[in-house]
């Protein structure tokens, strides 16, 4: 397993990281990515650990905290072994203080996750939104605490904007307060939308990138092909509303260089485009899922080995997409390349 450092920090995180939306899953949306229990939640951490995966995402709003509780119990025994990501801002209840990123709300998540995973320090905390109630000042200040206390040993960031992200930066930086050095992120062949403008500040701050949804909410595991109904199992049945929107045309396009490309090398499609993730500038490691061990050891056969620069271009080229004003070829930054080499 190879190991990147998280941005600008001193923190090494394994490429590959465990998303635990599955455990303890309940609901409408947690309930369909799976229903993993403790015993088969303590089976995937030790694949994962003998793979060289030590990085486990959740979130308090992941069932509820059942995620929490689930993982916490399975890593019982070796918390020296891993490293724990949880997120906080997103509703938790009905309250008027039970969101956000208020000192009241952050302090009480944080004692709540603390509990929940059965330990005294969590690696790093992102905040999973912008809170454009809170200032900014009061959030980084609250982190600041909390990490003085022993509580927290890295910040981070998830589905922030690209002036959320480095307004907060500059007032960090202008306090001496800790840096977000993570930036959770929705970033796929079908959804290229980081490489905008977070991309290329994330390389410029030093902000490393922790990808969600890295097969394009489900989209590219292998299974949708064109002209035929989703499968009877697909979780897309349930989920597809809550996810990004995604081109049908352009998603087809990049499944049929996919399936190409899985063929010519003897990987499988998901492995393929996670591997093109890997090689993406400012990305630290990519979440991956499973809601079961055979998932789990296919994703895990995404590192060891990598994409050509021919098969790069081609599924560059089958997933490209136009950006907006100003990025779009013309008005956009890259193409000035005597004054912004380009990123990407």
């Amino acid at each position: 397993m190879e190991y990147r450092r998280l941005g600008a920090s001193g923190l090494k995180v394994p490429v590959l990281s465990f998303g635990a939306g599955t455990f303890g899953g309940s609901g409408p949306l947690f309930g369909a990515w799976g229903h993993t229990d403790e015993e088969e939640a303590r089976r995937l951490v030790d694949i994962c650990l003998e793979a060289g995966v030590s990085l486990f995402d959740t979130a308090d709003v992941y069932s509820a905290g059942a995620s929490e509780e689930v993982l916490g119990a399975a890593i019982k025994g070796r918390r020296d072994r891993v490293l724990i990501s949880t997120k906080t801002t997103l509703p938790m209840g009905e309250g008027a203080n039970d969101a956000g990123s208020s000192r009241s709300r952050l302090v009480r998540a944080v004692e709540d996750a603390l509990r929940r995973l059965n330990t005294d320090y969590i690696d790093l905390l992102q905040l999973h939104a912008f809170d454009a109630g809170t200032p900014i000042e009061e959030v980084l200040s609250t982190l600041d605490r909390l990490v003085r206390a022993g509580k927290l040993r890295y910040v981070g960031v998830s589905n922030f904007s690209g002036w959320q992200l480095m307004k907060s930066l500059a007032i960090a930086d202008r306090h001496g307060w800790p840096r977000y050095v993570a930036h959770q992120v929705y970033y796929s062949l079908v959804g290229r939308d980081y490489e905008w403008d977070l991309m290329p500040l994330a390389k410029d701050q030093g902000v490393g990138a922790l990808v969600w949804s890295p097969l394009g909410w489900g989209r590219l595991t292998g299974k949708i092909r064109r002209g035929q109904p989703l499968p009877e199992g697909s979780r897309l049945h349930a989920t597809a509303d809550f996810g990004p929107p995604i081109d049908d045309a352009r998603m087809y396009a990049v499944i049929d260089v996919l399936d190409e490309i899985a063929r010519e090398i003897d990987k499988t499609v998901p492995q393929v485009a996670i591997n093109w993730l890997l090689q993406r500038p400012t990305v630290s490691s990519v979440i991956i899922g499973a809601r079961n061990e055979s998932q789990l050891r296919q994703n895990l056969g995404s590192v060891g080995w990598q994409l050509g620069a021919e098969h790069m271009a081609r599924l560059d080229a089958a997933s490209q997409v136009t950006p907006p004003y100003p990025h779009f070829p013309y008005y956009r930054q890259e193409g000035f390349t005597r004054l912004n080499p380009p990123c990407v």
